[in-house]
């Protein structure tokens, strides 16, 4: 099985529609580099297993068969 990368609908518009992309990257970064080399047009805002990758090595962590790669789209707000 491979790596699952979930796509937003926010971001869905970059990947034709595609709800999730499957990868065999062994880390976050190959697998960054696989999905922005077939959807150009995509941000980087992404989470492993629903944890925020900084916490967890950043674009280095490795990944493993059944992991799920979140992209989470930026939420503009607060109050100035």
């Amino acid at each position: 099985m491979p790596v699952i990368i979930e796509i937003p609908t926010a971001f869905r518009r970059f990947t034709k529609g595609a709800p999730k992309v499957d990868c065999s990257a062994a880390t976050v970064a190959e697998a960054l580099n696989e999905l922005t080399a077939r959807f150009p047009d995509l941000s980087r805002h992404v989470y492993l297993n629903e944890e925020d990758i900084r916490f967890l090595g950043g674009e280095s962590c490795c990944l493993k068969e059944g992991d799920r790669v979140l992209l989470v789209p930026s939420i503009a707000g607060g109050s100035e």
